[in-house]
């Protein structure tokens, strides 16, 4: 099996780049975003690779790092999710936004996938998300505060934070996770005020 591979970029395509190593060209299938963001023709490229041997066929996927490529294989864990599939979230979700999505149980943002129907990005997140830790996922305290759909009555400073910097127009995970760094910073007792303050300040960072 081929886990690495380490050559020149040949050509780049829709859908894979051909790689010369040593003078062989392999045909490597990647996500779009990996594709984006490998060198121009001509010049030095290292793909973390999966091999998937079929009767027919043995073809090669190519990451520009380990945890895509994990990610490419725990996707596949998923009734319905096969290589095309999971190529495609990870066309849109690099490994950071789709360990927080899972984490978060976003439907929507997998669901953003070409292929990926809300049904399919439902069993996506409630099947993998005891999986997002193990990849370097949110702090425990963003999740909880994004968890919440909505800030109920008698609410948390916390929570009221979280929805105070979703009404100027942050993503729910990116406020979650500043004020879950501020309460850190600030204490549990941080007044609404104090932790709006210091997310904002996170948040620029």
């Amino acid at each position: 099996m081929i886990g690495k591979l380490k050559g020149v970029v040949d050509s780049l395509h829709e859908d894979h780049v051909i790689l010369d190593v040593h003078g062989v060209g392999y045909i490597v299938s990647c996500s779009t975003r990996t594709l984006q963001n490998l060198p121009r023709a001509g010049e030095a490229a290292i793909l973390a690779i999966e091999t998937q041997v079929r009767e027919d066929s043995i073809k090669l996927f190519g990451f520009l790092s380990d945890s895509e490529r994990d990610w490419f294989r725990i996707l596949q864990n998923v009734q319905g999710v096969g290589s095309k599939v999971a190529l495609a979230i990870l066309s849109i979700l690099p490994p950071t936004e789709l360990t927080s999505a899972i984490a978060l149980q976003d439907k929507a943002a997998v669901a953003r996938a070409p292929g990926v129907g809300p049904k399919l990005a439902a069993r996506i997140v409630s099947e993998l998300k005891d999986k997002a830790g193990a990849f370097g996922g949110m702090d425990a305290g963003a999740i909880a505060l994004a968890g919440a759909e909505a800030a109920p009555a008698g609410s948390t400073a916390a929570h009221e934070a979280v929805s105070a910097l979703i009404n100027l127009g942050y993503a729910r995970p990116q406020a979650a996770t500043a004020i879950a760094a501020s309460l850190k910073a600030l204490g549990e007792g941080a007044e609404t005020a104090a932790l709006i303050r210091r997310g904002l300040k996170e948040l620029a960072q």
